[in-house]
């Protein structure tokens, strides 16, 4: 059972006490448990926080309507709850636009960033596709939009292959509720423009990280992303599409590790 902080976030602690503190961020429709393949390895040497998302997974749905500064504040009112001053924000897709949002906010409490296969400027084109989706899922909910979702987010040898995780992965975004799921969806296609050549600009370590085969959020989009944090680093992983975190967790597990060893080791001797 998760436990539940003071405005009903549910979350989950984990790892090595007294580490430095690394919290992860979901993507829309999922929750805490998208980070199970990255986990093992993260909390021999940090202390973890996995958490949902308002009117995600195990906790309460938005106090008000669906924005990044809600899932900001979400954030930082969880930090002060665990009694966090400081952490590394790992985000994934709206996650990663989440990170980019606190440390904006609240860089004071942001050691580092890692922004995992997360949008920036869309195009028109892209723009309209996923204001689409968002109409379709509040006439008639995640169930309308998983399959094709399933598709973008893994490899077509992947999804063949693997039906019990692509069930699992149904399984989480159907659990969603039709009135509160695009609201939260809404944040993601129209939350761009609060993060985009943020002033004063974000400067913590950051790194930034996509599939090559992440149609909606690409190596082009990343590297946007890394153009506007000075010293950013850019990491592409050759053939993977969104949701390489399961499809290949060391894929993605092995980069961060190296980030996070780096950038603390840094930490040290300044």
């Amino acid at each position: 059972m998760p436990l539940i902080s003071s405005d009903g976030t549910a979350f989950e602690r984990s790892g090595t006490v007294g580490k430095p503190t690394v919290i992860l961020v979901h993507g829309l429709g999922l929750n805490r448990d998208v980070w199970q393949w990255q986990l093992p390895e993260l909390t021999k040497n940090y202390d973890v926080i996995i958490y949902d998302l308002f009117g995600h997974g195990d906790s309460v749905a938005p106090p008000n309507d669906p924005c990044l500064k809600l899932f900001s504040d979400q954030l930082q009112t969880l930090m002060n709850f665990c009694e966090v001053k400081k952490a590394t924000i790992v985000g994934f897709s709206l996650g990663g636009m989440i990170a980019r949002r606190i440390a904006q906010d609240a860089p004071d409490r942001v050691s580092s960033l890692v922004v995992l296969h997360s949008p920036h400027q869309r195009s028109d084109l892209a723009q309209t596709a996923i204001l689409d989706r968002v109409e379709q899922a509040r006439l008639e909910g995640s169930a309308s939009t998983i399959e094709a979702a399933l598709e973008r987010w893994f490899t077509d040898g992947f999804r063949l292959a693997n039906p019990a995780t692509m069930d699992l992965v149904r399984s989480w975004v159907l659990a969603n509720d039709i009135a509160i799921y695009h609201r939260n969806y809404r944040v993601l296609a129209d939350g761009i423009a609060e993060i985009i050549a943020p002033q004063p600009p974000i400067s913590c370590p950051t790194l930034v990280m996509t599939g090559t085969e992440d149609y909606g959020n690409g190596p082009a989009m990343s590297q946007a992303i890394a153009a506007e944090i000075s010293g950013s680093e850019v990491h592409i992983l050759k053939g993977l599409r969104h949701m390489a975190l399961a499809e290949n967790p060391d894929a993605v597990t092995l980069p961060l590790l190296n980030f996070l060893q780096q950038n603390y080791k840094e930490t040290q001797h300044v």
